[in-house]
């Protein structure tokens, strides 16, 4: 049975940018059965622009894997933010890695914890980021 959070994506247009394919897979399986929509899961940069460039019907937020191989998903993470669109980036990196203009957005750890990645996808899509980072576990 879902936590009562699961209520709170019903309806939610997510883009899911993750280039681990079984990582990918399991999220965007998590979210739907928690009423998202997944958009994606898009593994590279360019993908995520162009199902970004496509969306007609708009998205309620993304969640962002900061390395997808050789590449960063940081245009994604400019691309969002000038749209005014919410995300969240998901890593199994230390926070060292994000830079400084991005201190602000929040951040879920890997391996997910999906009940911990709705809430920060709640707290975010509500506008009380605080700037913290969240970490699984």
């Amino acid at each position: 049975m879902p936590e009562p959070k699961a209520r709170s994506l019903q309806g939610q247009r997510l883009l899911v940018v993750e280039d681990d394919y079984f990582i990918a897979v399991e999220l965007a399986r998590s979210l739907e059965a928690l009423g998202a929509e997944v958009v994606g899961p898009m593994a590279s940069v360019a993908d995520a622009m162009e199902a970004l460039a496509g969306q007609s019907h708009g998205l309620d937020g993304a969640i962002l894997d900061i390395h997808l191989g050789e590449e960063r998903v940081y245009p994604v993470a400019d691309e969002l933010m000038a749209r005014g669109l919410p995300f969240v980036f998901l890593t199994g990196y230390d926070a060292v890695v994000i830079p400084d203009q991005y201190a602000h957005v929040r951040r879920c750890d890997k391996p997910v914890d999906t009940r911990l990645l709705v809430q920060i996808l709640d707290n975010v899509r509500a506008g009380s980021a605080s700037g913290q980072r969240d970490r699984a576990g």
